[in-house]
């Protein structure tokens, strides 16, 4: 096995391990809602501390419902994703452009036993 394929298998496990680890632990159990993002945590520690806090400015678009913000939230995520594999797709194939472009310029070296 190459070195980065041991590198790669290893970083699959980590991430598989970061998304099972919670849910095999019961973290959040003891929470009405677990998994809630940061933003819903953030208001309930605000509101906690401080009840009379106004935000100051208000979501330009609010979904009418939480499953078309859900959906929303995973078109951004995957056109985020085809933009980062457009990129390094692009770096990738121009990176071979160069090697095979200097492969074709390098003259054949011969080692005069012919």
């Amino acid at each position: 096995m190459s070195r980065n394929a041991k590198i790669n298998t290893l970083l699959l496990l980590v991430v598989a391990a970061l998304a099972v680890l919670p849910l095999v632990l019961g973290l959040g159990d003891h929470k009405e809602e677990p998994f809630t993002g940061a933003d819903g945590e953030a208001e309930a520690a605000i509101t906690e501390i401080a009840p009379d806090y106004e935000p100051w400015f208000s979501p330009l678009y609010e979904p009418p419902s939480g499953e078309i913000e859900s959906a929303l939230f995973s078109l951004q995520a995957a056109l985020g994703a085809g933009v980062l594999a457009y990129y390094f797709g692009l770096r990738r194939g121009r990176r071979q452009g160069e090697a095979r472009a200097l492969a074709a310029k390098e003259p054949l070296v011969t080692t005069g036993d012919e």
